[in-house]
């Protein structure tokens, strides 16, 4: 089961204040453990949402919003993807995590299978090129 781990942001992360070193180190050794026990697929810290934008689907029409972004609490400042067998062991993983202060959101990622008959084999196979194509082009890199 794969599971995205949301951390949320604060005032500190919208106001662009970075890491000091010791949490930085502390995110590091956390990571490697992550990476030892073949838990983390990804994990990256995100911008303030002054550097992002929105854009808005309605009635046809695309709208660009530019940040920031009100509610720091509900914005995102970084994230994980994890390979686990269960929301438990990624709750217990999470339970490590070195952080203070903060909350972070579990959500599961959907698989192939989740999606019943509507996924059909040519869908199925679309996704499989496409992962594929991706995977290609990070060995390249």
């Amino acid at each position: 089961m794969r599971f995205m781990v949301l951390v949320k942001a604060d005032k500190n992360s919208e106001a662009g204040v970075l890491p000091d070193k010791k949490i930085l180190t502390e995110m590091g050794k956390f990571n490697d453990e992550l990476v030892k026990a073949g838990v983390m697929l990804a994990g990256e810290a995100l911008q303030s949402s002054a550097k992002g934008v929105r854009v808005k689907f309605a009635k046809g029409k695309r709208t660009v919003i530019d940040g920031p972004f009100s509610e720091a609490k509900e914005l995102v400042a970084g994230f994980w993807l994890w390979q686990v067998r269960s929301k438990e062991e990624a709750i217990e993983w999470l339970k490590r995590a070195p952080f203070e202060d903060t909350e972070v959101e579990i959500r599961q990622v959907f698989e192939a299978e989740d999606f019943g008959p509507e996924f059909t084999p040519e869908l199925r196979e679309q996704e499989e090129r496409q992962r594929a194509e991706i995977a290609k082009k990070a060995a390249k890199k």
